[in-house]
């Protein structure tokens, strides 16, 4: 049997984000586990490609070699439903999906309904789909998507040196939100929430690309202008390494008000620091956060949110109660040696 595979992932590799990090630990899981890897690239933009970066994808996808075995990530497979079709007799797909693209926010009910359409076509050309949490892997069936044909594959978290918090200073409490600047990330109710706190004492670091959606960013911007939250508000940019290590270190407690998560490995990456985490009660994030390490609100409810940041606020018990069961809910987290080798079989599986 032939162990080489090509991993077909739109625009930047080096990307920050949560997919692309994924991406990365899996390729070198494969690897490890005696896998050679090619990684192609169908393009930019992605998921929404233009007719010129349509072109080239079918260039890209056209080179491939007859019978290979060609993992696809989701924010492009799912977007070509006729070329992945076009090729279904002659490659192997393995798609990889992070979170049903129909699912991100701020997407008119025309443009779901056509991702969703999109997606179940190109879904129907897999030999195999891999997906990031057992969420996704039930939401999957509404693609018409069976479940013997899902494998679920969590990321995997490293071991993490224990938040100590205190970044905000004496009597104050510093807030972690790490994420992309975008609709679905829910910044914009964050700042809701916190603005109806002005008496309460916090700081919020948000660490997140601030590139990805214009129009998300001006209104996040706009409502801390707004409210005057500016010297409460912290916005670092896309950090990683020993910068974002720093932040989790300095953080109290860790918000991530997201409208959907495919699985959020920020959210884990907290548990995996041993912070008290509060979030949203949308997609996977349950599967993730259990109530012992963290409170869940309803997605894009500010009231809610604020309730639930009040009241950790005033209540220091509670907050530690919450970061003991963060730290034993890291504990039974999957490694990326995990992932890695659950991938591998994966592969084995559909490479015959």
């Amino acid at each position: 049997m032939s162990r080489d595979c090509i991993f077909l992932v739109p625009g930047d590799w080096d990307s920050r984000t949560g997919g692309y990090l994924y991406d990365r630990h899996i390729v070198d899981g494969l690897r490890a586990a005696g896998w050679r890897v090619t990684r192609c690239s169908p393009g930019d933009g992605f998921p929404q490609p233009d007719a010129t970066a349509r072109e080239q994808a079918r260039r890209v996808i056209d080179a491939l070699p007859d019978g290979a075995l060609v993992v696809a990530d989701g924010l492009g497979f799912s977007a070509l439903p006729d070329l992945v079709a076009q090729h279904a007799r002659r490659l192997r797909w393995v798609a990889l999906v992070h979170h049903p693209l129909a699912f991100e926010s701020g997407l008119s009910p025309a443009e779901q309904a056509r991702l969703f359409d999109s997606e179940r076509r190109a879904l129907a050309c897999a030999r195999h789909v891999v997906v990031t949490s057992p969420s996704t892997a039930q939401t999957l069936a509404t693609f018409d998507v069976p479940s013997e044909g899902i494998t679920v594959v969590e990321p995997g978290t490293d071991r993490a040196p224990q938040a100590t918090g205190g970044g905000a200073g004496a009597g104050a409490l510093s807030l972690l939100c790490v994420a992309t600047v975008t609709a679905r990330k829910g910044h914009t109710v964050l700042i809701e929430a916190l603005a109806g706190l002005p008496d309460r004492a916090w700081h919020l670091h948000c660490a997140g690309s601030l590139a990805r959606d214009d129009a998300t960013v001006a209104a996040v911007r706009a409502g801390v202008a707004r409210h005057g939250l500016a010297a409460r508000v912290t916005w670092h940019g896309e950090v990683d390494g020993p910068a974002l290590e720093a932040l989790y270190a300095q953080a109290d407690l860790f918000v991530l008000p997201s409208f959907h998560e495919g699985y959020g490995m920020a959210l884990a990456e907290a548990l995996a620091h041993g912070l008290p985490i509060v979030s949203c009660a949308a997609g996977a994030i349950a599967d993730t956060v259990p109530a012992s390490a963290g409170v869940l609100v309803p997605p894009g409810d500010a009231d809610a949110l604020r309730d639930a940041l009040r009241r950790l606020m005033d209540d220091a018990d509670w907050r530690a109660t919450l970061a003991a069961g963060a730290r034993e809910a890291a504990e039974r987290l999957p490694t990326w040696d995990d992932a890695g080798a659950r991938f591998a079989a994966v592969l084995d599986a559909v490479a015959p």
